[in-house]
Protein backbone atom coordinates (compact mmCIF):
# COMPACT_ATOMS: atom_id res chain seq x y z
CA UNK A 1 0.00 0.00 0.00
CA UNK A 2 1.12 3.65 -0.77
CA UNK A 3 1.31 6.18 1.73
CA UNK A 4 -0.91 8.76 0.86
CA UNK A 5 0.46 11.96 -1.01
CA UNK A 6 -1.00 14.32 1.38
CA UNK A 7 1.54 12.21 3.83
CA UNK A 8 4.58 13.02 1.58
CA UNK A 9 3.88 16.50 0.41
CA UNK A 10 3.70 18.99 2.89
CA UNK A 11 6.77 21.59 3.50
CA UNK A 12 6.01 24.88 1.78
CA UNK A 13 8.56 25.87 -0.98
CA UNK A 14 10.91 28.39 0.14
CA UNK A 15 11.93 29.25 -3.21
CA UNK A 16 9.21 30.87 -4.64
CA UNK A 17 8.51 33.18 -2.15
CA UNK A 18 7.72 36.68 -3.80
CA UNK A 19 7.10 40.31 -3.40
CA UNK A 20 3.61 39.49 -2.57
CA UNK A 21 4.79 38.03 0.47
CA UNK A 22 4.27 34.26 1.52
CA UNK A 23 4.85 31.32 0.34
CA UNK A 24 2.20 28.78 -1.67
CA UNK A 25 2.03 25.63 0.24
CA UNK A 26 1.86 22.62 -1.63
CA UNK A 27 -0.69 19.70 -1.10
CA UNK A 28 -2.57 17.25 -2.22
CA UNK A 29 -5.82 18.13 -3.94
CA UNK A 30 -9.05 17.51 -2.68
CA UNK A 31 -12.24 17.00 -4.89
CA UNK A 32 -14.14 20.41 -3.59
CA UNK A 33 -10.68 21.99 -5.66
CA UNK A 34 -12.64 21.55 -8.82
CA UNK A 35 -13.42 24.80 -9.40
CA UNK A 36 -10.14 26.17 -8.67
CA UNK A 37 -7.77 23.30 -10.64
CA UNK A 38 -10.51 24.52 -13.63
CA UNK A 39 -10.56 28.33 -13.58
CA UNK A 40 -6.05 27.80 -13.00
CA UNK A 41 -6.47 25.03 -16.08
CA UNK A 42 -8.73 27.49 -18.23
CA UNK A 43 -6.76 30.36 -17.57
CA UNK A 44 -3.57 29.10 -18.41
CA UNK A 45 -5.23 27.82 -22.03
CA UNK A 46 -5.58 23.76 -20.91
CA UNK A 47 -8.10 21.18 -21.36
CA UNK A 48 -10.78 20.82 -18.56
CA UNK A 49 -11.85 18.02 -20.12
CA UNK A 50 -12.28 14.65 -17.58
CA UNK A 51 -10.85 16.72 -14.96
CA UNK A 52 -13.96 16.80 -12.61
CA UNK A 53 -14.20 13.14 -13.05
CA UNK A 54 -10.61 12.58 -11.88
CA UNK A 55 -10.51 15.29 -9.13
CA UNK A 56 -13.87 13.33 -7.85
CA UNK A 57 -11.80 9.40 -7.79
CA UNK A 58 -8.49 10.04 -7.99
CA UNK A 59 -7.89 13.91 -5.89
CA UNK A 60 -4.77 12.44 -4.28
CA UNK A 61 -3.08 11.69 -7.88
CA UNK A 62 -2.58 15.54 -8.21
CA UNK A 63 -0.57 18.47 -6.33
CA UNK A 64 -1.95 22.23 -5.93
CA UNK A 65 -0.06 25.14 -4.84
CA UNK A 66 -2.04 27.38 -2.06
CA UNK A 67 -2.48 31.35 -2.86
CA UNK A 68 -0.02 32.75 0.26
CA UNK A 69 -2.90 35.37 0.79
CA UNK A 70 -5.62 33.04 1.96
CA UNK A 71 -8.12 33.47 -0.47
CA UNK A 72 -8.85 30.17 -1.01
CA UNK A 73 -7.62 30.70 -4.59
CA UNK A 74 -4.89 27.61 -5.86
CA UNK A 75 -1.65 29.03 -8.09
CA UNK A 76 -0.71 26.00 -9.25
CA UNK A 77 -1.51 22.80 -10.12
CA UNK A 78 0.21 19.58 -11.66
CA UNK A 79 -1.72 16.28 -12.20
CA UNK A 80 -1.62 12.41 -12.52
CA UNK A 81 -4.09 10.04 -14.72
CA UNK A 82 -2.92 6.78 -13.93
CA UNK A 83 -3.29 3.75 -16.18
CA UNK A 84 -1.62 0.19 -15.46
CA UNK A 85 1.74 0.47 -14.90
CA UNK A 86 1.87 4.13 -16.94
CA UNK A 87 0.77 7.38 -16.60
CA UNK A 88 -0.28 10.62 -18.13
CA UNK A 89 1.38 13.85 -16.38
CA UNK A 90 -1.52 16.20 -17.51
CA UNK A 91 -2.84 19.75 -16.10
CA UNK A 92 0.20 21.58 -15.47
CA UNK A 93 -0.48 25.35 -14.75
CA UNK A 94 0.58 28.03 -12.60
CA UNK A 95 -0.63 31.56 -12.76
CA UNK A 96 1.44 33.86 -14.40
CA UNK A 97 2.40 35.94 -11.34
CA UNK A 98 3.92 33.36 -9.60
CA UNK A 99 5.78 31.75 -13.13
CA UNK A 100 9.52 32.15 -12.71
CA UNK A 101 9.99 31.28 -9.25
CA UNK A 102 10.83 27.56 -9.33
CA UNK A 103 6.89 26.31 -8.39
CA UNK A 104 6.04 24.43 -11.50
CA UNK A 105 9.66 22.83 -11.78
CA UNK A 106 8.65 21.50 -7.92
CA UNK A 107 5.21 20.38 -8.96
CA UNK A 108 6.05 18.46 -11.44
CA UNK A 109 9.28 17.06 -9.55
CA UNK A 110 6.89 16.02 -6.83
CA UNK A 111 4.07 14.47 -9.08
CA UNK A 112 7.20 12.01 -10.70
CA UNK A 113 7.94 11.05 -7.20
CA UNK A 114 4.23 10.22 -6.85
CA UNK A 115 4.67 8.18 -10.08
CA UNK A 116 7.19 6.39 -9.21
CA UNK A 117 6.07 5.51 -5.33
CA UNK A 118 3.42 4.05 -7.20
CA UNK A 119 4.86 1.68 -9.75
CA UNK A 120 4.66 3.65 -12.53
CA UNK A 121 7.16 2.93 -14.95
CA UNK A 122 7.07 5.68 -17.73
CA UNK A 123 5.20 8.74 -17.89
CA UNK A 124 3.81 10.20 -21.20
CA UNK A 125 2.15 13.68 -21.39
CA UNK A 126 1.23 16.40 -23.94
CA UNK A 127 2.05 19.73 -24.50
CA UNK A 128 1.31 22.52 -27.11
CA UNK A 129 3.98 24.83 -25.43
CA UNK A 130 6.65 24.00 -22.89
CA UNK A 131 8.18 20.58 -25.20
CA UNK A 132 11.29 22.85 -24.15
CA UNK A 133 10.60 22.76 -20.40
CA UNK A 134 9.80 19.10 -20.01
CA UNK A 135 13.34 17.38 -21.03
CA UNK A 136 14.64 18.87 -17.38
CA UNK A 137 12.91 16.09 -16.04
CA UNK A 138 14.00 13.27 -18.38
CA UNK A 139 10.81 13.80 -20.63
CA UNK A 140 11.83 13.43 -24.89
CA UNK A 141 9.65 13.23 -27.60
CA UNK A 142 8.23 10.02 -28.96
CA UNK A 143 5.61 9.85 -32.00
CA UNK A 144 1.81 9.21 -31.32
CA UNK A 145 1.74 5.69 -32.11
CA UNK A 146 4.48 4.74 -29.39
CA UNK A 147 2.29 5.89 -27.11
CA UNK A 148 0.79 2.83 -25.06
CA UNK A 149 -2.58 1.84 -25.68
CA UNK A 150 -4.02 2.81 -22.27
CA UNK A 151 -2.04 6.22 -22.92
CA UNK A 152 -3.52 7.00 -25.98
CA UNK A 153 -7.00 6.27 -24.89
CA UNK A 154 -7.05 9.00 -22.02
CA UNK A 155 -9.82 11.63 -23.52
CA UNK A 156 -6.78 14.24 -23.46
CA UNK A 157 -4.95 11.94 -26.12
CA UNK A 158 -8.45 11.39 -27.88
CA UNK A 159 -9.91 14.63 -28.30
CA UNK A 160 -8.36 17.25 -25.23
CA UNK A 161 -5.47 17.67 -26.75
CA UNK A 162 -5.14 18.93 -30.43
CA UNK A 163 -3.29 16.57 -32.76
CA UNK A 164 -0.35 19.07 -33.33
CA UNK A 165 0.59 18.70 -29.75
CA UNK A 166 3.80 17.23 -28.71
CA UNK A 167 3.72 13.49 -27.25
CA UNK A 168 6.66 13.30 -24.77
CA UNK A 169 7.75 10.62 -22.22
CA UNK A 170 10.24 9.91 -19.83
CA UNK A 171 11.19 6.26 -18.01
CA UNK A 172 10.86 5.75 -14.61
CA UNK A 173 12.71 3.65 -11.86
CA UNK A 174 16.29 4.25 -13.62
CA UNK A 175 16.29 7.67 -13.52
Amino acid sequence: MTTPIADRITAPIAATATATGGTPELRAARPSDRHAVEALLDGAGLPTAGIAELLATRADDFVVADDPGGDGSLVAVAGLEVREGTALLRSVAVRPEWRRHGLGQELVRRVVCVAESRGVRALYLLTTTAERYFPRFGFAPVERDAVPPEIAATLEFRSACPASAVAMTCALGAR
